[in-house]
């Protein structure tokens, strides 16, 4: 993003690059916000498989556009078509909650993140190694007029390969989950299906009876109101500062290793930058299929989610300090690959990455199901599930530019810790401290899902004669 925002000639400054960028990100979190409700509700409605396979088809189409954009303005109405269709992501919660049960919901729905996590690893990988591919690998690509024009056109075809095989399942493989509460017959109906009683049967009637089958109708879903109770709203809350504050960080990342280390940056280039995120891909799959559902088994989901806000502050606090070490090799000019300063960066480096990919694997796939284990009942998993999803997009519109805005000012003015290039990390971290002071007035009860507990009868006593 750093360098085609670079590409795009609309900075006055290197130090100016992050206000665009907090551009690009506030534009797909906006659409994604304006949608996202839509989309919940629309599948609580017609059924998670149609609205999914609409999204797919978007993402697809606005992927493969992306590549194409020259212009900075044409990359936002872009990103702004690609969080209209990325809306539907709380769908695909609702749909995983409702295929799962209480014996693999938590390897379930850990799956959810974990392709978020590896498609954002391994996808930022991808847009920093072979971004420009004329120049990067000119024996392969330096012919191709396309890519030549086009320079960042090839990672979009390869992430857009990733939607339309999930369009392909969509399609041939992926069958409805919503449960629909099934309609007693019409009276008609159970006349018409029933042979004639007490040996009528008559010369066209079946010798073996056949099934009956019920129309089916959506089940009732419950009121906003009755939904939004201070348990969940609390809950909510602190899923939006948790995210708030994550996002801050995880979008100012790629800005800060590109930043000059003067600037308090790390001074990488693009295909070190992907590199160190595309390793990321690696830790995050061991994370999400063995090591969260073990906890999440043995300890709640509860004690997971302040486990992993627990591993976000010392990623937080000590990630600006390596700035030092990268100034300290630009200096030196030991940048060799096997230089023993540089290697122990990249170790450092590494180190505070895992962290900080354990504080995410931790924290969203446990706020995922306590909402998920909060809703009354299947029939509102998309309003909970929407709801979510809403609030973490509302975030993710502020915190780009908010961390965009500070980052630059910070880097512009000599001041001293932790207003120079520490203060968004060490911002973060207060508010990461603060979520997880919150979540400890969470009940236990959020560990179990709600929706399959025995709900209490109530029946009126029939008055005294």
């Amino acid at each position: 993003m750093y360098r085609m925002i670079e590409d795009f000639d609309i900075a006055d400054s290197p130090k100016d690059i992050s206000h665009y960028s907090s551009i690009l990100y506030m534009s797909f979190s906006i659409s994604q916000t304006l949608t996202i409700m839509h989309w919940g509700r629309l599948s609580d409605r017609i059924g998670r498989r149609p609205v999914l396979i609409a999204g797919l088809v978007g993402i697809l189409a606005v992927s493969v556009l992306f590549g194409f954009t020259k212009t900075f303005a044409m990359a936002v109405v872009v990103r702004m078509a690609t969080g209209v269709f990325a809306g539907n992501g709380a769908v695909m919660k609702s749909a995983m909650a409702e295929i799962a049960d209480d014996t693999n919901r938590s390897r379930m729905m850990a799956l959810l993140p974990l392709t978020w996590n590896v498609g954002s690893m391994v996808g930022s990988g991808i847009g920093g190694v072979f971004s420009n591919p004329a120049e990067q690998f000119p024996g392969l690509f330096g012919n191709f007029k396309l890519f030549i024009y086009f320079p960042y056109l090839l990672p979009c075809l390869m992430g857009s390969t990733v939607a339309a095989y999930g369009l392909a399942v969509g399609l041939f493989n992926f069958k409805e989950t919503l449960i629909l509460k099934p309609t007693q017959p019409t009276h008609e109906e159970a006349a018409s299906e029933q042979p004639a009683a007490a040996g009528g049967s008559t010369e066209v009637s079946p010798l073996l009876a056949q099934p009956t089958v019920a129309s089916v109708a959506p089940a009732k879903q419950s009121s906003m109101r009755s939904l939004l109770t201070p348990l969940i709203i609390r809950v909510m809350v602190t899923n939006a500062i948790m995210c708030f504050a994550y996002n801050m960080c995880d979008q100012l990342y790629p800005i800060f290793a590109a930043t000059n280390p003067r600037d308090g940056g790390l001074g990488l280039d693009p295909r070190s930058i992907g590199l160190s995120l595309g390793i990321e891909g690696i830790v995050v799959v061991y994370l999400q299929l063995v090591v969260y559902p073990r906890w999440e088994r043995k300890y709640g989901v509860l004690y997971c989610y302040r486990r992993g806000l627990s591993f976000a502050i010392p990623y937080l606090v000590c990630m600006p300090f390596l700035s030092i070490v990268a100034a300290h090799l630009q200096t030196s000019a030991s940048t060799l690959s096997m230089s023993y300063e540089y290697i122990g960066m990249w170790v450092i480096l590494m180190s505070l990455m895992t962290m900080r990919i354990t504080s995410n694997v931790m924290s969203y796939t446990s706020i995922n199901l306590m909402i998920t284990n909060m809703a009354p009942s299947r029939a509102d998993l998309g309003f909970m599930n929407g709801t979510q999803q809403l609030a973490m997009s509302v975030m993710r519109i502020f915190a780009p530019a908010i961390s965009g805005i500070l980052w630059s000012w910070s880097i512009k003015h000599s001041l001293p810790f932790p207003f120079n290039s520490h203060f968004v990390w060490m911002l973060s971290a207060l508010l990461v401290s603060i979520v997880l002071w919150q979540s400890f007035s969470i009940p236990e009860s959020v560990n179990r899902f709600a929706a399959d507990q025995p709900k209490p009868i109530v029946s009126a006593e029939e008055p005294d004669e």
